[in-house]
């Protein structure tokens, strides 16, 4: 895990995340350039970016995956991560696939049976627990990694573009309802989407990243409509900051 001694130029009680000045290289080219970004307590913040421009790599810096060449990192606290394909066992059932980081980290499975079990109503897999991924649609198996990554987190989750393999359909009716999740768990969020009304509709600020090397373009706060995010979506507000960021892209 990286130091999480250093100060930070924000409140530090409030911190969850802080990169500074972060570089990474791989061979002989630049993936990330003098990457600067924080994540309060309670915040949802989105990094926006063509395909490409380094946001997993991001990700697996924060995770302590890999190793930023030069910068800083400051992590608060165990992270949740949870990648764009759900990575569910197909082998296990539901509530077994959803236990696994705790099963692994070595925790008494009668109790994180339990405790996943509170959860299983409110990530709405009620009568699920026991089926197989394969009998699970596209929306339930999210919801099924979702709530793996929230158990196996403390306070922050890293959400690597969770909705990007689903129908566009479905894909509207997980971000109401991580929306509404939101509410009642009070996690704080860092979510890589490039999906400009995505990033919109779902958070507090946004960091714009270039191509690569990637590099902090603009950081954006969505300030309009935050009581009532669902109607984002209908706001002229949101065209004209979609129409600010492409512009960016």
């Amino acid at each position: 895990m990286h130091s999480q001694t250093n100060s930070c130029q924000n409140n530090s009680d409030e911190v969850m995340i802080e990169l500074e000045n972060v570089c990474k290289r791989f061979e002989d080219k630049t993936i990330l350039q003098d990457i600067s970004l924080y994540l309060e307590k309670g915040e949802f913040v989105s990094i926006l970016g063509p395909s490409g421009c380094g946001k997993s790599t991001l990700f697996n810096i924060i995770t302590g995956f890999i190793h930023e060449d030069t910068g800083r990192v400051f992590v608060k606290d165990d992270i949740g991560y949870m990648q764009q394909k759900d990575l569910l066992l197909p082998w296990k059932t539901v509530l077994s696939n959803v236990v696994l980081p705790l099963d692994i980290k070595g925790r008494d499975k009668k109790q994180s049976r339990k405790d996943a079990k509170r959860y299983i109503h409110i990530f709405g897999l009620g009568g699920y627990e026991n089926k197989y991924p394969y009998e699970l649609s596209g929306g339930m198996r999210q919801r099924a990694s979702f709530l793996r990554t929230f158990l196996s987190s403390r306070e922050v989750m890293l959400l690597d573009e969770p909705f990007g393999a689903l129908d566009s359909i479905t894909r509207g009716k997980m971000q109401k309802w991580i929306l509404s999740m939101r509410e009642k768990l009070g996690r704080s969020i860092l979510f890589v989407t490039h999906d400009i009304e995505e990033a919109i509709v779902l958070s507090d600020r946004i960091y714009v990243l270039s191509s690569k090397p990637g590099r902090v373009k603009k950081e954006i706060a969505v300030d309009f409509n935050r009581d009532d995010r669902e109607n984002r979506l209908f706001s002229q507000k949101l065209l004209k900051m979609k129409e600010d960021i492409l512009k960016l892209l």
